[in-house]
């Protein structure tokens, strides 16, 4: 066992969601599909997809705890040749300031409260509990990294972590935008009416515990989305009983969780055509 694989077990066990990097920094494609890049996600790899296979292969969404995925045949040949390990900093509950000289990391000591350090090449990582929105370049030297983004795993670090303060919060300039349900058909399917072998109260049941699943997910976001689109259209998806609303809700879930507008889109596409409906 390579010594990154130990260390992405031993985060794992932790909480921590993983995933590989390769020389430069770069995510792997962890599945066979994906060699090459050949499932058509994005060239530099640094997101999730678009992709042809159902499963988030690249970038933070391929992140995991479960040492079951961590250790299965798709990733085994990456962890031989990675390069480093690295972490979803969101779906550990935390945001990443990666100061990347000597005058970000004077600039933070001047500006932000103290928190835990990790030495880099050429500055440092300053870690907060909480999330946010993550941003390039928000200063000259500094990125965020916390939702929907990936850094390297470093070692633990010296130094007590503080609550994420409104000063980084502040960095990002440019508001999030807001949670919208996204326009996306809901299948006019075989049937119509009334689901034809639910009751009402069983699909608000449904759509209310698939809600539960989105929000509590701490990484492989984007794959559980999928999964749990996929689920609702397996069971609703034929008798023409979902709505435009209860696609809403779906998509507000996920949204929260840090998933694009377009992923969420991709997602519910991509389920309808799994399933043929």
């Amino acid at each position: 066992m390579s010594e990154h694989l130990r260390n992405a077990l031993r985060l794992a066990a932790g909480g921590v969601p993983v995933l590989s990097l390769r020389v430069g920094k770069v995510p792997f494609g962890n599945c066979p599909t994906c060699t090459g890049n050949a499932c058509g996600g994005r060239p530099n790899m640094k997101t999730p997809g678009p992709c042809t296979c159902p499963h988030p292969c690249h970038g933070w969404a391929a992140a995991t705890t479960d040492p079951a995925v961590i250790t299965s045949r798709p990733w085994g040949s990456a962890w031989r040749e990675a390069a480093a390990v690295a972490y979803h900093p969101g779906g550990a509950g935390l945001t990443v300031v990666d100061l990347d000289h000597a005058e970000a990391v004077a600039w933070a000591r001047e500006h932000l409260p103290a928190t835990r350090t990790v030495p880099t090449t050429r500055g440092e990582h300053w870690l907060y509990r909480g999330t946010m929105q993550s941003a390039n370049g928000v200063r000259p030297g500094v990125d965020i990294k916390s939702a929907m983004a990936y850094a390297r795993w470093l070692g633990p670090g010296s130094g007590a972590i503080s609550e994420l303060p409104d000063a980084v919060r502040a960095l990002v300039l440019r508001k999030p935008s807001a949670v919208r349900p996204v326009a996306v058909p809901v299948p006019a399917l075989t049937g119509g009416g009334e689901c034809r072998h639910r009751t009402p109260a069983y699909l608000e049941r449904g759509i209310t515990m698939a809600e539960q699943r989105i929000t509590e997910a701490t990484s492989a976001i984007h794959n559980t989305v999928y999964a749990t689109f996929l689920a609702v259209l397996s069971a609703h998806g034929r008798c023409g009983c979902l709505t435009e609303d209860h696609m809403a809700r779906l998509f507000t879930a996920a949204q929260t969780k840090g998933e694009s507008a377009r992923h969420c889109t991709d997602a519910w596409t991509n389920a309808r055509a799994r399933l043929g409906v």
